[in-house]
C-alpha cells in the first residue's frame, strides 16, 4: 500500500578533502559565535527525524509523478553533464582522470544541479515482499531478485537523506556564483587519490574553495561563518548514494542501461575504456 513520504535528516559529512577540513575547522574554532548564529537561523528542525536507529533503512520509494519528474532530473543532469563539458580544464586532465572523476562525483554534482534548480519532488513508499512470503508463494528468488530490480525503487533512507540536504540549499539561498564554485570544488575531488594528475586537480579543488571563499566574505561582510556551513554540506553531498539516485530517477527511463556509461559517451568519454 503506497504511502506518502515524510521529510528527513541527512547523515554526517564523511568525505570532505583533508583541505576543506582545515579551512572549515579554522573558520569554526574562529568565528563560533557567528557559526552558532547562522547555524540556529538555518537549521530546520521540524525536518529532522526523531531517532538515529530508523526504520526506514530497510523500505523503498518510489517517485509519485514519474513522468514530469524524471523529465525534470533529466534537465538537470544535461545542464550538469553542459558546465562539465564547458570547463576547458576538465579536458586538461587525463582521459583516466577524467573518467575517474565523473564515476565519483556525478551524484553530488547533481544533486547540486538539483538544488540549484529547485526541484521538488513527491515520493510513495512502497513495500517488497518478505522472505517468507516468497517460500509461501513458492517464488523462485532469482526470478524474484531480477523483478525487484526494476520494480523496487530506491532506499527511502537514502532518498530521505537527499530531500532534507535540498532543503538546507534553499535555505542558505545559495546564489548562482556560489553554486559554480561549489560544482567545481565537487568536480575537483581531490579526494580521489587514485588521479595521476592529482596535484593539478587539488590545485583546481583550492582555487575553487578560495574564490567561494573571497565571494562570500565579500557578499557578507567578512562574515566566513557562510562558507563553512557551505563547506560542511559539500561532504553531505557526496554521503549520498549515486546508486539510490539512479534508480530514483533514471532507472524508470534508462530500464536495464547504466547511466555512466551514458554520461560518458555523452561527455565524448569512450565508453570502451569502462
Amino acid at each position: 500500500m503506497a504511502t506518502e513520504i515524510p521529510a528527513e535528516k541527512s547523515g554526517k559529512c564523511q568525505c570532505e578533502t583533508h583541505l576543506a577540513k582545515s579551512i572549515l575547522y579554522q573558520i569554526l574554532n574562529k568565528e563560533r559565535g557567528n557559526e552558532t548564529k547562522w547555524h540556529q537561523q538555518y537549521r530546520s528542525p521540524h525536518r529532522s527525524m526523531g531517532s538515529k536507529g530508523c526504520s526506514c533503512m530497510d523500505r523503498r520509494a518510489v517517485l509519485k509523478t514519474p513522468e514530469a519528474t524524471c523529465r525534470r532530473a533529466s534537465e538537470v543532469l544535461l545542464k550538469t553533464l553542459t558546465f562539465i563539458r564547458n570547463l576547458p580544464s576538465f579536458y586538461h586532465v587525463p582521459w583516466e582522470d577524467q573518467l575517474v572523476l565523473i564515476q565519483q562525483n556525478w551524484g553530488p554534482l547533481f544533486v547540486l544541479g538539483m538544488a540549484q534548480e529547485r526541484v521538488d519532488f513527491d515520493l510513495r513508499e512502497i513495500s517488497a515482499p518478505s522472505l517468507l512470503k516468497k517460500i509461501l508463494l513458492n517464488q523462485s528468488l532469482t526470478a524474484s531478485n531480477e523483478l525487484g530490480s526494476s520494480s523496487l525503487g530506491a532506499s527511502l533512507a537514502e532518498v530521505q537523506k537527499m530531500k532534507n540536504l535540498l532543503w538546507k540549499f534553499w535555505d542558505l539561498d545559495i546564489s548562482a556564483k556560489e553554486y559554480a564554485y561549489l560544482k567545481g570544488i565537487i568536480l575537483f575531488n581531490s579526494g580521489c587519490h587514485v588521479l595521476k594528475c592529482f596535484p593539478y586537480v587539488q590545485t583546481l579543488q583550492q582555487e575553487a574553495q578560495q574564490a567561494l571563499m573571497e565571494f562570500t566574505s565579500m557578499m557578507f561582510h567578512r562574515n566566513l561563518s557562510r562558507f563553512a556551513w557551505i563547506l560542511q554540506l559539500i561532504g553531505s553531498l557526496r554521503d549520498i548514494d549515486a546508486d539510490a539516485i539512479e534508480e530514483l530517477f533514471f532507472r524508470p527511463v534508462l530500464g536495464e542501461a547504466t547511466l555512466t556509461v551514458l554520461l560518458l559517451e555523452t561527455l565524448y568519454i569512450k565508453s570502451d575504456w569502462l
